[in-house]
């Protein structure tokens, strides 16, 4: 009896012990010339378009290291595939903690992994940095402090396009299509804020999912409506898809698409550059297939580092060059800490941003972030495709974004 007490308590030390240096390894998850970054997105499933951003980010992590790391420790970037999963993406973040000892979670993909990864990451006090979507909820300062949310809200940005209606074309009649999930949700819902008791000029609107076989269907429903403005809401491959669908209709009304779909070369011009002339968007971002900025020498150096780090097909990804501002704003951040790499001092860093400007961002976009405030970039600007370059027009929109984050 005395020896299996004996036995008992040297075991109830031992897993005192363990648990110990577990909770300590969990805290000290950095070294002096390493720092642990975790990612996951989503490079296979209806969502891979969007894993060029978790490319780019170790691309330019890579380079980094070529330079030096950041504070004299080197970067490791350690991104996992969710298959476009959000219950994937949690169990995948767990590991990433638990098992490869990560000192943050930066720029994961997707507003329902990043919802389903926050009450962990905030029980554990990791920091959940620039996540890669605008839902508003994953920039709650107050209600959630470990994470941060990073691009333009998506309610806002629906905002924006009401607003853009009502001043240039008041009483006219308008259609939506709008992918049917939280990105989409978002942004309809800001339509519809900003349009108000004007929602009665909306006469269809209609959800698809990302991998709608009945497009055509839809599109031709819309057009037989008979309104004046097509607002289009989703990714660059479904957007190509309903812009040349609608031309072959020989339907050429207003049409409006989201940010994250206007890109020259995912969506315009495969749905053809004629096809595509007059569409109206928003951005915050220079768009790398634009001819408008092949002598800006922020974007030499983009190109610079695609030949250099980044070996695909295309340099013209605009998802790709989202990644690449992200990641640029992460090192930003990791350069404030000093030799501070606390979890503590990141976030305190991250929520310390004046007036900082990514080297891709559109040239009056600025970064603010404080401890009540974690919607970093809060401007952007609506944008004309002219059939070859984005034209911007009117002034840096700020209006729409004056409902801070901080819940």
């Amino acid at each position: 009896m005395h020896v299996s007490g004996r036995m008992l308590f040297v075991l109830m030390v031992a897993l005192a012990s363990l648990g110990a240096m577990s909770q300590e390894r969990a805290e000290q998850s950095t070294t002096d010339n390493e720092i642990r970054i975790g990612n996951v997105m989503p490079y296979s499933g209806p969502l891979s378009e969007f894993g060029a951003i978790g490319q780019a980010e170790a691309a330019y992590f890579d380079m980094i290291n070529d330079r030096g790391g950041i504070n004299g420790r080197k970067v490791r970037f350690i991104t996992r595939d969710d298959n476009s999963d959000p219950t994937t993406a949690l169990e995948l973040t767990r590991n990433l903690v638990e098992k490869d000892d990560v000192q943050l979670m930066f720029g994961s993909f997707g507003t329902p992994g990043n919802l389903a990864a926050r009450w962990y990451l905030n029980e554990r006090k990791v920091p959940q940095l620039f996540v890669a979507s605008g839902d508003e909820e994953l920039s709650q300062a107050k209600a959630f402090p470990w994470t941060m949310g990073w691009q333009p809200a998506f309610r806002s940005e629906g905002r924006i396009y009401a607003n853009y209606i009502q001043a240039y074309y008041p009483h006219r009649k308008i259609v939506v299509l709008w992918q049917n999930d939280q990105f989409g949700r978002a942004l309809l819902k800001g339509i519809e804020e900003g349009l108000g008791n004007l929602n009665r000029l909306v006469l269809v609107d209609i959800a698809f999912d990302i991998a709608d076989e009945h497009l055509e269907g839809h599109v031709s429903i819309l057009k037989r409506a008979g309104a004046d403005i097509f607002v289009f809401l989703g990714v660059p491959s479904t957007a190509s898809k309903v812009i040349k669908l609608a031309a072959s209709l020989n339907w050429h009304p207003v049409f409006i698409v989201n940010d994250a779909s206007a890109s020259i070369a995912n969506a315009m011009a495969p749905a053809g550059l004629q096809n595509s002339a007059g569409v109206i968007s928003t951005a915050f971002l220079k768009d790398p297939s634009d001819p408008a900025w092949k002598d800006d020498p922020a974007m030499k150096d983009w190109f610079a580092f695609m030949d250099k780090y980044h070996h695909v097909e295309s340099t013209n990804n605009s998802a790709a060059l989202y990644g690449y501002a992200a990641a640029e704003a992460l090192t930003q951040v990791l350069k404030q800490c000093g030799d501070d790499l606390s979890r503590e001092n990141v976030m305190r860093q991250a929520a310390a941003l004046r007036d900082y400007h990514p080297t891709v961002a559109l040239p009056s976009i600025r970064m603010n972030t404080s401890p009540d405030s974690y919607l970093p970039i809060k401007q952007m600007r609506l944008v004309q495709f002219d059939g070859r370059s984005w034209q911007p027009f009117g002034e840096v929109i700020e209006t729409a974004f004056m409902e801070g984050a901080a819940r």
